[in-house]
């Protein structure tokens, strides 16, 4: 079909088009110049239009998230709402915090999003992350494998090895289907396979002579050796800790004189994620000492060129935690006593999970809540700053739109620290009430949700903006941005209910129906480096004496796991 999406109030960086109105035209999966007589019209008029929606990162898909959802049966019960029952071409939904694949699709969706990124994949567990991509519906996908506790990685950086490094990062890519480098509390989760942890980037690993300062630096030269389209994607050591901002700022420091490679126009070679968990002063969860640095890691960022953030914005939600910091969701269940899951993962990684709940009135939770907000409030740049919940950990992915709403409208912050009996001393012991008089715009989101994580991930080529030969991804949201955004439940409303959604130029959402399943892709990156010899003997020797499964049954089959896949070729 070709459509022509009139009348709309148009939003684009890209463009240059701040609420002007414009016709969108698509035809053949992609964004043109003008439609043809036959077009299908889209009335737009009065409404909001944008590219699609690019999520940097979230979990959605593979063993945590599955072990999430069968540790959390309440997770359905106790939300009525979010069990939809099948209708028309769309299946059934299930879950709150944690729902299904073919909810997550469809929540996406909703939310008038194309692209989303499994921010965590176990290689070892890469076919059951591959298989539940495979049946999320109608959004695009990627996954990145966990790098930054792995035995291979850890013994060629402890000895400075950046070709054995390379080389056995891109053999992992290409074996796993995986898009690019994650690193998640370097060294401190094989610590915790030992009962230890990294708390600094200067402790060492225990048994490997490295550090977690060399893990960070080593993974950033990798990745820019292999010129991959996203930087080295980190999860930084002593997330949730008191105190923690000056190990986050002294690992930010790692990426100091490192320059982008490679050809997908990023500026960035370290992008770190919920930033929100990493910007905590105070030497204990106490009202008396937990306070705000937010100010104070954002004064680093806003200072370099070469490094992006996403939020990982509190929701005051219940909500399921899942991470491959093992370390962390054990000290989390020893502090509120719910259920808990450790899982540690042959020479590669661990993860955990434990439910929580970040309650709106309590002082921890709300200052929290104040700390992510603050972060892109505080962003002189919103291209370098996405709106993410790290969801579900520190809430639901269907969240997006009231974090939108949020930034964009004081009044939405003041009421949530007005209903705190805490509120007054949030805003005294962080810096959210400095910042009453701060309020993003509809440019600034567009920004931050799409145009900015679209070049961050380095597919600024395909998504992220109406420009003619883009991805046919539109959004048109029932909101009108001349009259509508002086009320914030408007906006919010709005994000998480797109009336029309285009996905690859496929009518997704029709009038807010759904129409189609659509034609997913999964998106993965494959470099021609061969397995240096070395490299080659490792893994020979590791597969026959550590792994229960053999070399040849531990990659993705392509065409079963990854029907409909994107590749892209990198390094040529």
């Amino acid at each position: 079909m070709e459509y022509i999406v009139k009348n709309g109030f148009v939003v684009d960086p890209v463009l240059g088009a701040d609420c002007e109105k414009m016709d969108i035209a698509v035809r053949d999966g992609k964004i043109v110049d003008d439609a043809g007589p036959n077009a299908k019209v889209i009335d737009a008029s009065g409404m909001l239009v944008m590219a699609g929606g690019v999520d940097i990162h979230s979990h959605s898909a593979g063993p945590k998230v599955n072990v999430g959802r069968n540790l959390r049966p309440e997770d359905k019960g106790n939300h009525p709402e979010f069990t939809r029952p099948r209708s028309g071409v769309k299946k059934m939904e299930a879950g709150f915090s944690v729902p299904t694949a073919y909810s997550s699709g469809y929540i996406f969706s909703r939310m008038g999003y194309g692209f989303a990124t499994e921010a965590a994949m176990p290689p070892l567990y890469a076919k059951h992350t591959h298989e539940e991509m495979r049946d999320t519906p109608i959004i695009d996908e990627a996954a990145l494998p966990v790098f930054g506790n792995n035995w291979f990685v850890l013994d060629y950086l402890k000895n400075h090895e950046i070709d054995n490094t390379a080389s056995y990062i891109a053999w992992l890519l290409r074996v796993t289907k995986g898009y690019g480098i994650k690193c998640v509390n370097p060294g401190g989760t094989e610590a915790w396979a030992w009962g230890m942890n990294c708390i600094t980037p200067k402790d060492p690993v225990p048994f490997f002579d490295i550090t977690p300062e060399e893990i960070i630096k080593g993974l950033i030269e990798a990745n820019e050796y292999l010129k991959l389209p996203h930087s080295m994607h980190l999860h930084s050591n002593s997330l949730g800790e008191p105190g923690n901002y000056q190990i986050t700022i002294d690992s930010l420091k790692c990426a100091e004189g490192i320059k982008p490679a490679g050809d997908f126009n990023r500026d960035q070679v370290l992008h770190h994620t919920h930033l929100q968990f990493h910007c905590y002063g105070g030497d204990s969860y106490s009202s008396k000492s937990f306070e705000s640095r937010s100010r104070e890691v954002m004064d680093y960022i806003n200072s370099v060129d070469n490094i992006t953030f996403d939020i990982g914005q509190i929701t005051l939600d219940e909500t399921t935690t899942m991470t491959a910091d093992g370390p962390f969701e054990y000290h989390l269940s020893h502090m509120n006593h719910l259920k808990w899951v450790n899982k540690d993962v042959e020479l590669e990684t661990a993860a955990g999970v434990v439910p929580f709940i970040y309650n709106p009135n309590s002082f921890i939770g709300v200052a929290q809540w104040a700390i992510g907000l603050e972060l892109g409030l505080l962003a002189k740049d919103p291209m370098k700053c996405y709106v993410t919940t790290d969801a579900p950990n520190a809430g639901p992915v269907h969240r997006y739109p009231r974090v939108i709403k949020w930034l964009m409208s004081s009044k939405a912050r003041d009421d949530i620290l007005d209903a705190c009996k805490y509120g007054e001393s949030v805003r005294s012991q962080c810096y959210i009430g400095e910042l009453s008089d701060r309020e993003l715009t509809l440019m600034d989101i567009a920004k931050m949700t799409r145009t900015g994580s679209a070049k961050a991930l380095g597919l600024s080529h395909m998504f992220g903006s109406l420009k003619p030969g883009m991805e046919g991804d539109v959004s048109v949201y029932p909101i009108n941005p001349v009259e509508d955004l002086g009320d914030p439940d408007k906006i919010e409303y709005a994000f998480g209910n797109a009336k029309y959604f285009i996905k690859s130029g496929e009518l997704i959402i029709d009038n807010g129906e759904f129409v189609s399943n659509g034609n997913k892709r999964t998106f993965w990156v494959s470099h021609p480096m061969q397995l240096t010899d070395q490299v080659e003997r490792d893994i020979s020797e590791r597969f026959k004496k550590y792994y229960t499964v053999t070399r040849n049954n531990y990659g993705v089959k392509e065409h079963h796991y990854v029907p409909n896949p994107y590749v892209i070729e990198v390094g040529a």
